[in-house]
């Protein structure tokens, strides 16, 4: 009992020497707080370090927390609400209606760990929510939440599925085909519009590639129809160097075929890989 109390005692008094420190220490908020600091207490309850963009936050917990709520949005649109290299960019343009930060952004994971974690089912609950709530009111969205498609995006069930006369990649969930991907994506698109503006006909949300995909046979001339050559190739540099290495002194630009093999772009007929740049 006495080896209890002892110990007891001694955690006591050591808590009482790292608080007296810690109380006593200047945090770089203007001086030392006392006991009754709100900031202070509010330190010694940090659940991680902050990430290397919101560092300066280190000692003001309230800028992003409520108490008793936790992390809202509405603080955080205080610093981003007017972020034009976030709302003008047509990727990332969807965070004018979002109006939800903190399930696809979090925080407290070091000052170099990845802040955003991009969930395209929750982006597509979200939308949902946003237009349910937008009707019940009696208002309306002004582009509809362009990051949604309009047929069955309102529905509140989350089994909602895309049309039957509509393909889409297996992958990808109910939610998740209820997105407009072009409405983020259409920037991205390699096939210049060929394929039309739906990619979830092929795609699915977490990557690109598809490793499903077969290119046609080697012997085909119709390389036009899903390539277009770099600018280099409407230059000199195309005559001075590309058809030269190629040994192809009467190649034309859109013949990609001559040079080419369906392996890769860089590995050149008689040649192999080669990697000018």
């Amino acid at each position: 009992m006495k080896l209890k109390k002892a110990f007891l005692f001694a955690i006591a008094v050591l808590a009482t020497i790292a608080a007296a420190v810690y109380f006593t220490t200047d945090h770089g908020e203007g001086g030392r707080q006392g006991l009754g600091s709100t900031a202070a207490w509010q330190r010694m309850a940090n659940p991680g370090t902050l990430s290397t963009a919101h560092a300066f936050l280190d000692h003001n917990c309230s800028a992003c927390h409520t108490p008793g709520k936790g992390a809202e949005a509405t603080n955080c649109i205080v610093c981003h609400a007017n972020d034009d290299s976030i709302l003008q960019r047509q990727p990332t343009a969807f965070h004018a209606d979002i109006g939800n930060c903190r399930d696809c952004h979090s925080e407290h994971r070091g000052r170099h760990a990845e802040m955003t974690n991009m969930d395209h089912d929750v982006l597509a609950v979200i939308g949902r929510k946003n237009l349910e709530e937008s009707a019940s009111d009696g208002s309306e969205s002004a582009a509809l939440l362009a990051w949604l498609k309009h047929a069955g995006a309102g529905k509140s069930t989350a089994g909602t599925a895309a049309p039957a006369s509509d393909f889409v990649h297996p992958m990808l969930t109910a939610n998740e085909r209820t997105l407009n991907c072009a409405s983020c994506h259409q920037n991205d698109d390699q096939h210049f519009g060929l394929f039309g503006s739906d990619c979830s006909s092929c795609h699915e949300a977490t990557r690109w590639n598809l490793p499903e995909f077969r290119h046609p046979s080697s012997n085909s001339k119709d390389c036009s129809q899903c390539h277009q050559a770099p600018p280099s190739h409407y230059m000199m540099h195309f005559k001075m160097i590309s058809a030269t290495v190629a040994g192809k002194p009467h190649a034309k630009v859109s013949e990609c075929y001559t040079c080419h093999q369906t392996t890769s772009w860089p590995d050149i007929k008689g040649v192999g890989w080669y990697k000018h740049h």
